[in-house]
């Protein structure tokens, strides 16, 4: 007998084809696998590989054993008159047979349903509702990578990565990503298909930056996002003489691959203004903005200001930027002594003079007034800096704050919704409209959006929750909030949660003991920024002491009793809330009482 049809005889050629054809089926079924989870690129060619090495093991099998009515034996141990290896011949072809109509029906339908369509009912299941398929006139700028020698060089290259993201949002038609919500993929393991999906962006612009003394390479590249293709790449080597033309060059290379792309844009050139002819006072721009956008040591972002306008005094974005970092700077650097409002205001003015185009510096003046209990100016102020710069995020904070602080919640909300549509990613907004829910009485809304910054371990804490998380039963995470909001200085924050348990018992010694650590500890931290410490504690009069900070509480749940107090009236006047009320009328939850009188006793929602 031939060695052929001995092949034949055992059935060796039959089991070859099956597993050829299972192979083939199988491959089919990983590849809709791994397009509907989320597996690494490397999957499908792992299970090629195995298949492979799989073959000649099996055929091997099939030629030493045989299938018997007793099970597996060795061929050579089998009496041929009693063997049945053509019933198991005719088994083996009629699996064959039923595979192919399997892997041919799956291709049919494969060629039939379009991939995109298999694509996003994938995406509904994994979102639980309907996918939004990203607009392809939508770009995210990805904070490009610091490749200089030294490692040193993030701020800048950060800073050009906002100022190219901030030249596109010009560019007409074109939706640009907010630089919170791109920057959060700095050091990333996604891909660029899993990045534009979070975005919700058809185009992703990432790249590099190489700065090496006075020299800079600069890579960048254009990554449409559906098909992963690059649409346009290049590298800028250029002496760093004038990094605003660089910043030109790169700005319009990309206009332009985007018109020939899709239309973006028109014939229109996007112009770069040079802020300023001393590049040393520009790299200390930059390093003093990232650290203000940040909240890093806005004192060090303070000198860097500072010190970029000795270098260049006609710098009016280093007086912008430098009145917005003394503007939070009573809030975010504690025990310097300095009031940091009238520097801020000085700076903003000025800024003002050199270009009165800008929108920051009239937020500042907004804010300043705000602090000076001037309330109607400062409204006017922020919507001054709106209507320069409709995606001003902080304009649109603040403006919601003095709403909230007025007590115009509904307004206050609306205006919070506009930070977060221009920049999902700004937690401060995100923190804040939680709290005007929480004053208007949607304490699930509210908890659900505090909670949010919470997992994106948001460093500013609000302690207008710890009341909050008490009543529902979070003791523990309560005295985390209240420990984080009194800087972890091992502060006796059970007090404050058996204050909250205990309203009606006599818990002045538990305030004493909180004052007595505040006034010992070493991280400056300072009660009267926490008012809700002193209307847990029903310590009214030291609420007037500071009436900016204790409008933070006005409106709180918790305020119920406070409301009917001579002091709250007190400190609405000194506030300016009357004065505004007096223009705009009363929020719903107070009513006037003659010309020069009001009631707010009643819950504030």
């Amino acid at each position: 007998m031939s060695f052929v049809n001995e092949l034949k005889r055992r059935n060796v050629i039959r089991v070859g084809v099956l597993y050829l054809v299972s192979a083939w089926v199988l491959l089919q079924l990983t590849d809709v696998l791994t397009s509907l989870l989320a597996s690494p690129p490397w999957a499908g060619s792992l299970v090629v590989l195995l298949l492979a090495l799989g073959f000649f093991p099996v055929m091997i099998f099939s030629w030493v054993y045989e299938m018997t009515p007793e099970g597996l034996k060795r061929e050579s141990e089998i009496d041929r008159a009693l063997s049945i290896t053509s019933g198991t011949g005719r088994k083996i072809n009629t699996l064959i047979v039923v595979l192919l109509v399997l892997a041919i029906g799956g291709l049919i339908a494969d060629r039939m349903v379009p991939e995109s369509s298999l694509v996003a009912d994938v995406a509904d299941v994994e979102k639980g509702g309907a996918n939004i398929a990203p607009d392809d006139r939508s770009i995210a700028v990805l904070p490009f990578a610091d490749m200089s020698p030294e490692q040193d060089q993030q701020y800048f290259t950060d800073g050009l990565s906002e100022e190219l993201l901030n030249l596109l949002v010009r560019v007409d038609d074109l939706q640009v990503a907010s630089r919170t919500s791109s920057f959060a993929y700095r050091g990333s393991t996604l891909g660029i298909p899993e990045i534009s999906r979070a975005l919700n962006v058809g185009h992703i612009l990432e790249g590099s930056v190489r700065k090496d003394g006075d020299r800079i390479r600069i890579t960048a590249q254009l990554i449409e996002t559906g098909s992963d293709r690059h649409v346009w790449s290049e590298n800028f080597d250029r002496e760093l003489n004038d990094i605003f033309a660089i910043q030109d060059e790169i700005a319009n290379a990309i206009v332009q691959a985007l018109t020939g792309e899709m239309g973006i844009g028109g014939d229109k050139a996007v112009t770069v203004e040079a802020a300023t002819d001393n590049l040393d006072a520009y790299a200390m721009y930059l390093a003093a903005r990232e650290l203000f956008i940040k909240r890093e040591t806005i004192d060090e972002s303070i000198r860097l200001f500072r010190a970029a306008i000795e270098l260049d005094p006609e710098f009016a974005r280093a007086w912008e930027g430098l009145a917005a970092a003394e503007a939070v700077g009573n809030a975010w650097i504690s025990g310097d002594g300095i009031d940091h409002g009238p520097r801020a205001k000085e700076a903003a003015e000025q800024a003002l003079v050199l270009n009165p185009d800008l929108s920051m510096p009239f937020a500042v003046l907004g804010l300043h007034a705000t602090n000076r209990h001037d309330m109607l100016g400062a409204l006017d102020f922020y919507n001054l800096a709106i209507e320069k710069d409709a995606k001003n995020t902080s304009a649109w904070l603040w403006k919601g704050l003095l709403l909230k602080d007025v007590g115009y919640l509904d307004d206050a909300i609306l205006s919070l919704e506009q930070c977060l549509t221009i920049d999902p990613g700004y937690q401060n907004c995100r923190q804040h409209m939680a709290v005007a829910y929480l004053n208007k009485g949607d304490v699930t809304r509210a908890v659900a959006l505090n909670d949010e910054t919470l997992e994106h371990i948001f460093h500013s804490i609000s302690d207008a929750f710890v009341s909050t998380y008490v009543r529902s039963g979070h003791r523990i995470l309560a005295a985390h909030v209240a420990d984080a909001k009194l800087l972890h200085g091992n502060a006796p924050v059970m007090e404050w949660i058996r204050a909250i348990e205990n309203p009606e018992a006599d818990n002045s010694a538990g305030l004493v003991q909180l004052q007595d650590w505040a006034e010992r500890t070493t991280t400056g931290i300072d009660l009267y920024w926490i008012p809700h410490v002193f209307l847990t504690f029903r310590a009214y009069d030291e609420l007037l002491e500071r009436p900016v900070d204790a409008s933070w509480v006005l409106w709180h749940p918790d305020a119920d009793e406070f409301r009917g107090t001579p002091q709250f009236k007190q400190i609405i006047r000194e506030v300016g809330a009357f004065a505004y009320w007096q223009v705009h009328g009363f929020p719903p939850q107070c009513r006037a009482i003659g010309d020069d009188d009001f009631d707010c006793s009643g819950p504030s929602s």
